[in-house]
């Protein structure tokens, strides 16, 4: 299956949701090591991110191999347009435009979703972004804000005249949140009116999702969000069965060495303090995912909460190489 965005062309359609908390560079480059054809960054506040705001300003820093995407969210034209060019000088290849997140603190900004309640003022910000830079620019939303106003078709149709190169659709509104289940059939009302590649997202996490997630929206390829939290090989394994390739789930040592090399980066990308603090969450997650149909896990749920405690890299380390190489050994159980 080929999949491009103008003419950058991708491995596989099959994508990396942009997370806050999660999309950082370590897991980034571990992903797209792993398999999946289109990594993105945390969603990028572009007011704070052109302020030099540190956090922000890290967010952007270069994969170690293209096509490197960063994903701006904000509520003004000049903020968005001066953030996607600084974004370009620090070697982005495409910019995505966040028209999606539903988190209240977002919204509340009037940035994310609640851009879908004025259309008008959304597309001023996309024709800004699109003015501003010469990469291709891209745009996730929702559905719409709520049942009441499913407007992605009108704002996708708009933004592709305008010119943005692909478009992603989460299958919920604003509204939902994460409740419920994805709509991907309500996405086909996009793909019936744009021309550009289309990409559906929400609760796509086996083969099987993906595949019935492509049918009923038609769309060209699926973002894997949520369910690739603790499975950094979730993307590049459901893009090998998607070509028909036989793919394994990574066994307890290869999901070690994974976690480890992320750990790695995690401490060079934020130092020793920061970096085991960001790190925590992925522990939880991995742990969680990997031992969830274990007879015994409610003890590796404590263990993992031990883990979680820990400061030091080197007993982390040897934390989890005790738990991933020797499971059921009842030193730590």
């Amino acid at each position: 299956m080929t999949f491009h965005i103008e003419d950058i062309y991708l491995q596989n359609p099959v994508l990396l949701a942009p997370m806050s908390g999660v999309t950082d560079l370590p897991f980034r480059n571990l992903v797209r090591k792993l398999g999946a054809g289109l990594v993105i960054s945390e969603m990028t506040a572009s007011e704070q991110l052109v302020l030099g705001r540190t956090d922000m300003v890290r967010k952007i820093t270069q994969d170690s191999s293209g096509p490197f995407v960063v994903q701006l969210a904000g509520r003004e034209a000049k903020w968005m347009a001066a953030g996607a060019k600084l974004a370009v000088a620090a070697g982005a290849d495409i910019i995505d435009m966040n028209m999606g997140c539903p988190a209240r603190h977002v919204t509340k900004g009037a940035s994310g979703s609640a851009l879908m309640r004025d259309l008008d003022h959304a597309m001023t910000l996309v024709e800004a972004v699109i003015g501003a830079v010469e990469v291709p620019v891209t745009l996730k939303m929702r559905l719409g804000w709520d049942h009441q106003s499913l407007n992605a078709p009108e704002l996708a149709r708009r933004a592709e005249s305008a010119g943005i190169a692909m478009i992603t659709v989460h299958g919920r509104t604003r509204c939902q949140f994460y409740k419920g289940q994805a709509d991907w059939n309500a996405v086909r009302a996009v793909r019936e009116v744009i021309d550009v590649p289309l990409v559906v997202n929400g609760d796509i996490g086996t083969t099987a999702e993906a595949r019935a997630a492509l049918a009923q929206s038609g769309a060209d390829g699926v973002m894997v969000g949520r369910k690739a939290c603790g499975r950094p090989w979730l993307p590049g394994y459901i893009a090998n069965e998607l070509a028909g390739k036989s793919a394994g789930v990574p066994n307890l040592s290869q999901q070690l060495d994974f976690l480890l090399e992320q750990f790695s980066g995690s401490l060079d990308l934020y130092g020793p303090i920061l970096g085991v603090k960001m790190f925590r969450k992925h522990i939880a997650w991995t742990v969680d995912a990997a031992f969830a149909g274990a007879m015994d896990c409610a003890k590796y749920t404590k263990h993992r909460g031990l883990l979680c405690r820990l400061s030091e890299p080197e007993q982390i380390r040897d934390g989890l190489s005790e738990m991933f190489l020797q499971p059921n050994h009842q030193a730590w159980m």
